[in-house]
């Protein structure tokens, strides 16, 4: 198991996070209390989280009410495992608030990352459809509230709504071509551009539609995403900043050219 992730000022992490309301354009406080269940006793605040996701408000009412009677969502803290690999995928997740990343580790403890998922994401659909073992570890970045959908109503939606299936197509296809772009990436770019396709990677709309154009995220954390030492991966963030893509702030990322920094280093490939 990975040691706790520290921030970058060394302080030990906060449990209070604060997320970016990104489709509204401004900074939502939202704090995560590590251990806190919300579930259909509190059927009022479970329906709320629901409600801002899009395939959710795609349902018939039946539909809805399946997935709120057997759906939970849990807080945990900075560097706690989510969900382990090699587990049963009992449950479809999805961040309401906070940062995950998808990782495996060795017996030595050298690890990989696969992705970084923001609040609005879903993942894990893959496992779920063909009932396996989950292939990786799921660790909060940043404190977070996730949220979690049984495997069998999962496959119950898949039996029975036509606007779920087309949620979970179109969700495979993005994320196929998301690991796609990772392997080639990770093969063939510069640091510099490995950070810039890293932060590009989490403002995918059809992915993550709540991250819009600012995203709450250190610099120890994009380097755990783009395979980098914060030190690097500041040299980056202040070119990317220069080249006007983005501005920093602490612990915030505001994109100014999300097409230019996707197309960032896309000529070394």
């Amino acid at each position: 198991m990975p040691p706790t992730i520290m921030r970058p000022d060394g302080a030990p992490p906060e449990v209070d996070a604060t997320v970016s309301a990104a489709a509204a354009g401004e900074t939502r406080h939202e704090p995560v209390r590590e251990g806190e269940r919300i579930d259909a006793a509190n059927a009022p605040r479970l329906r709320a989280l629901f409600e801002r996701c899009a395939w959710f408000r795609a349902l018939t009412d039946e539909h809805r009410d399946w997935v709120l009677a057997a759906s939970h969502a849990h807080g945990y803290g900075a560097g706690a495992i989510v969900a382990a690999r090699e587990a049963p995928s009992d449950w479809w997740l999805g961040v309401s608030t906070g940062l995950v990343k998808l990782a495996i580790f060795n017996a030595s403890g050298r690890g990989c990352t696969f992705s970084g998922v923001p609040h609005g994401g879903w993942f894990g659909e893959g496992s779920v459809i063909k009932r396996e073992q989950r292939r990786y570890d799921v660790i909060a970045l940043q404190p977070s509230l996730v949220m979690a959908v049984p495997a069998g109503t999962f496959h119950r939606l898949m039996d029975h709504s036509l606007p779920f299936n087309r949620f979970v197509i179109h969700q495979l296809n993005n994320r196929m071509g998301e690991f796609i772009a990772l392997i080639q990436n990770s093969r063939l770019l510069d640091v510099d551009a490995r950070v810039a396709q890293a932060l590009a990677q989490m403002f995918n709309p059809d992915l993550y539609p709540e991250t819009g154009r600012a995203l709450d995220i250190s610099q120890e954390e994009i380097g755990m995403l783009a395979g980098a030492s914060r030190q690097r991966v500041n040299q980056a963030l202040q070119m990317l900043e220069r080249n006007g893509l983005v501005a920093l702030s602490y612990n915030r990322v505001d994109v100014y050219d999300l097409e230019g920094l996707r197309a960032f280093g896309r000529e070394q490939i």
